[in-house]
């Protein structure tokens, strides 16, 4: 048993000031009081519950900042183009490769208060694009990760089975590829095998686009997924996609998408970025959730979400860092809110019917619906009975100790920067303090060391 009194502690209903969480020896909360405890750990700073990282692609963390030199007088760069760069490398990884550098981006997501991961994982296979004899070899080297760094992982197992709509995968896909669902359901099977010797995993489904699975297959893994179990899919980041699709099945992917599945609140839909009002008006309705990337979706060029319009909806929104371009929530709730005030020439994004106070509503929307997309619950910041899982403001910031308690969460979301937290705890222990990792020395020695074999950077 221990536990924390902190200056304050946001929940659903603003803040509680000098309060005190108690653990138990599994860093569960067991109590949550205004009183403190004898033996507890004093601690300078103000309590958000983590911030869950809704969309990863571990490894493309190794290519961050390297798809930015462009050819002058060419054909403009764009999505496809990037795309040859990110198989490129995809193709080189070997599984230690691959724990190293997942276990570098997880130690910076802990760094920067994210508690909580969705891992889009589509790198299956060995070099030579055949299975493991462990089929879950490269999910469970993401497993292995998330225990070094103590952040919760949502393992997304992702079914890629086609090049595009109707056409073979190519040569650049093959680490990717279930040649069906049976192979697709036996991957899952062995990920939810495997993450059975692991405290911090769980399992969701996935597909990777309408474009890379085809119809039946879709539909047998719709129907595959249970109660409570998180669906992700990318869907309609870039224009060509919904030409392809629009001449492949004479739908919209979105609108395809409604009319063939039983598209609910499981459902997480990653991008969206363009969509028809009808579209937009389905998700909302059917309460599926959009998982937004605003760093990378600016970093590739996609285009900007119908946030504003989606919200007045009451639509579910949570965010991601996909290629990991950047690994700093509020700059990616920043960048969400910024981009929706450019186009729409106001700055009320974040407002709802409810309450004007628009960081903690972006605070709000971004957990309760990332952890949907984790498959968790997400009724209460802070809960007896589940993981103390908080980033920790540091509360000797100048703008910090001259704000009022009514105007901090906009403080921290419109001015926060990584050197604002003073700390994460996941499952009741601290697990980054003063923006470094506590395992941070070992990690950064394996990752260096898999860097200069892969020569990527160089």
């Amino acid at each position: 048993m221990k536990s924390y009194t902190f200056k304050g502690l946001l929940t659903e209903n603003g803040w509680l000031e000098n309060i005190t969480v108690s653990v138990d020896e599994k860093g569960t909360i067991t109590n949550i009081a205004e009183t403190e405890s004898v033996n507890s750990e004093i601690v300078n700073g103000f309590a958000l519950p983590g911030f869950q990282n809704a969309h990863s692609h571990a490894f493309q963390y190794a290519m961050a900042g390297l798809a930015e030199m462009h050819q002058t007088g060419q054909t403009a760069d764009d999505f496809w183009s990037w795309r040859t760069t990110m198989y490129n490398l995809a193709l080189t990884i070997s599984p230690d490769d691959f724990e190293a550098i997942a276990s570098m981006l997880y130690a910076e997501m802990v760094q920067n208060g994210y508690t909580d991961v969705a891992e889009f994982h589509y790198l299956h296979h060995n070099k030579t694009g055949l299975p493991y004899s462990n089929l879950a070899e490269m999910g469970e080297r993401l497993m292995r990760a998330a225990e070094k760094t103590g952040i919760h992982l949502t393992l997304v197992p992702i079914f890629y089975q086609k090049g595009g709509f109707g056409t073979a995968a190519t040569e650049n896909q093959k680490r990717f590829i279930s040649p069906d669902f049976e192979a697709y359901q036996e991957l899952v099977k062995a990920s939810e095998k495997v993450a059975t010797n692991y405290k911090n995993t769980n399992i969701g489904l996935g597909i990777h686009s309408l474009r890379a699975v085809d119809e039946e297959s879709i539909k047998k893994t719709a129907t595959f997924l249970q109660a409570n179990q998180p669906m992700h899919i990318h869907v309609s980041e870039q224009l060509k996609e919904i030409e392809d699709c629009l001449d492949f099945y004479g739908k919209r992917p979105v609108e395809w998408l409604l009319d063939t599945v039983d598209l609910n609140d499981n459902w997480h839909l990653v991008h969206a970025t363009h969509l028809n009002s009808h579209e937009l008006n389905g998700i909302a309705k059917h309460k599926a959730n959009v998982v937004l990337c605003p760093s990378t979706e600016g970093n590739l060029g996609d285009g900007i979400f119908r946030l504003t319009e989606f919200q007045k909806q009451n639509g579910n929104w949570s965010i991601g860092t996909d290629s990991h371009i950047g690994i700093n929530p509020f700059e990616e709730l920043r960048l969400l809110d910024y981009g929706q005030r450019l186009i729409s020439h106001k700055r009320n994004t974040f407002v709802t019917d409810n309450s004007g106070n628009s960081g903690f509503n972006a605070i709000k929307m971004a957990w309760k619906s990332g952890r949907k997309a984790m498959g968790k619950s997400n009724d209460t910041f802070f809960k007896i009975g589940e993981p103390f899982d908080a980033v920790v403001i540091d509360s000797k910031l100048p703008l910090i100790q001259a704000t009022k308690t009514e105007h901090l969460c906009n403080t921290i979301v419109y001015t926060g920067h990584s050197s604002s937290i003073l700390g994460t705890i996941i499952n009741g222990d601290w697990k980054a303090k003063h923006g470094k990792h506590l395992a941070l020395d070992h990690i950064i020695k394996d990752y260096k060391k898999t860097m200069e074999v892969l020569a990527v950077r160089l």
